[in-house]
């Protein structure tokens, strides 16, 4: 086994992940770091911890942002009105994904009116996923990340 590449590991995306399931949250996050393809991974329970946490200023920057849709105090979608009118430009620029076990089309919908959601994945969050979020992020290296 040879030692991890601190530069390399430096230079991998850092992860927002915004579920309230303790279970999903293990297994999502042992998904990013399986594929290698992703860096830290910081993580939140409520959506609204998650938003107080973006609008510090001594925090690391965030490049993706996995967003489950329905979360107790304040849902996804409160959380995409909320980031988008409180950070503005900068938050218009993340790669955001939203994450939901609804098969209810209203919200696949509802999370394409913001044009910062760049894709909706049904859970349970795959290696494929990741692949396809880290091509995402490739292609929109030009946005600045949160």
């Amino acid at each position: 086994m040879t030692a991890p590449d601190l530069h390399q590991a430096a230079s991998r995306p850092t992860v927002m992940l915004v579920e309230d399931d303790e279970t999903d949250q293990l297994i999502y996050k042992r998904v990013i770091a399986r594929s290698g393809l992703l860096g830290e991974v910081v993580s939140f329970y409520y959506a609204d911890e998650a938003l107080e946490f973006l609008k510090r200023e001594d925090r690391q920057k965030i490049d993706v942002i996995f967003l489950d849709i329905n979360l107790p105090r304040m849902s996804g979608f409160e959380f995409l009105e909320a980031a988008t009118i409180e950070l503005g430009e900068k938050f218009a620029k993340a790669v955001i994904v939203m994450l939901t076990t609804s098969l209810n089309p209203k919200d696949r919908a509802r999370a394409g009116e913001f044009k910062v959601v760049k894709t909706f994945i049904n859970k349970p969050l795959t290696a494929e996923n990741v692949h396809d979020v880290v091509a995402l992020l490739e292609r929109d290296k030009d946005g600045s990340p949160v």
